[in-house]
């Protein structure tokens, strides 16, 4: 896995990512990590599955969430007993 360095952060910006990551539960790096895969997918236009979705944390109420519900090809129905 890759390393991101972000410098010259306005200290208020990284107290907000601080308090949401406790609101989620997770570390600011998960919190952070989370963020950019959400946003950059996003923006890509690229629907989230639903395993992507739940981890997600807090989707603001008026989003509109279109999710990706289609089985991923590398699970096998030998791996979920059929």
């Amino acid at each position: 896995m890759a390393q991101l360095l972000v410098r010259n952060l306005d200290s208020g910006l990284v107290e907000k990512l601080k308090e949401r990551a406790r609101r989620n539960g997770v570390s600011s790096e998960e919190e952070h990590r989370r963020i950019l895969t959400r946003e950059l997918n996003r923006l890509e236009g690229k629907k989230p599955t639903l395993g992507e979705f739940l981890i997600s944390g807090v989707v603001e109420f008026d989003e509109n969430v279109e999710l990706d519900l289609e089985r991923p090809k590398e699970i096998e129905e030998r791996d979920i007993g059929f």
